[in-house]
């Protein structure tokens, strides 16, 4: 009788092999030999994954995309206080666990690649507007709004501002977390955010004459 495959459950063991190798070694380093072996099967059998590093590297950024998605619409739709619910879903896209230090590391990398690579187009296009859409929604939920749709802009020039500065304060801080983790703690990472989501939140909204 022929073995039957869990074809989801494969695909989860591939992607943390993909991460372990991208994290680890880097993007040149990750190749798809070394990604079967990290994952204990053949490089035959990663083919119907993926066929070579192009492909090794967008099936890398969609899981990480997937995976961030997933908990930030658990965190989008609990019964949560606003302020809650922002920070919570903010902390998702940075490296406060194992898991998502990886995560981080393995999005950074294909960040920086897609630039260049033309197989990671659609991750350039769509990394800024889905980061974005993240701090719209924290926003929203600070000030107890509907959550927009995605490219939704708000209509209050103030809430987009806030918005911006938001999206500006999360890269640097991702950035500057995954470079020096050595500096910073998961508690003042959090801080860091709670802080900055109090600023906004208190902050004067300017007048339409000063917009």
């Amino acid at each position: 009788m022929p073995k039957i495959v869990d074809h989801a459950q494969r695909r989860d063991e591939l992607v943390r092999a993909v991460w372990e190798v991208i994290s680890r070694e880097g993007i040149e380093g990750a190749t798809v030999r070394k990604v079967a072996e990290a994952a204990g099967v053949s490089v035959g059998g990663l083919r119907h994954y993926f066929d070579s590093q192009r492909g090794l590297l967008a099936f890398a950024a969609q899981a990480v995309g997937r995976s961030v998605a997933a908990r930030i619409a658990g965190h989008l739709h609990a019964d949560l206080p606003g302020p809650e619910r922002a920070r919570l879903m903010l902390e998702e896209l940075l490296p406060l666990d194992g898991n998502r230090r990886v995560e981080v590391d393995v999005w950074l990398a294909c960040l920086v690649r897609s630039r260049i690579d033309e197989s990671l187009a659609d991750l350039h296009r769509n990394a800024w507007a889905a980061e974005r859409h993240i701090c719209r929604l924290a926003i929203a939920s600070c000030h107890d709004l509907p959550a927009p749709e995605i490219g939704q802009e708000f209509t209050d020039t103030g809430l987009e501002r806030r918005a911006a500065r938001l999206h500006v304060f999360i890269d640097g801080l991702t950035l500057q977390t995954a470079t020096y983790p050595r500096n910073f703690t998961p508690e003042d990472i959090r801080a860091a955010v709670r802080d900055e989501l109090r600023l906004l939140t208190e902050a004067r909204l300017p007048t339409e004459r000063e917009t």
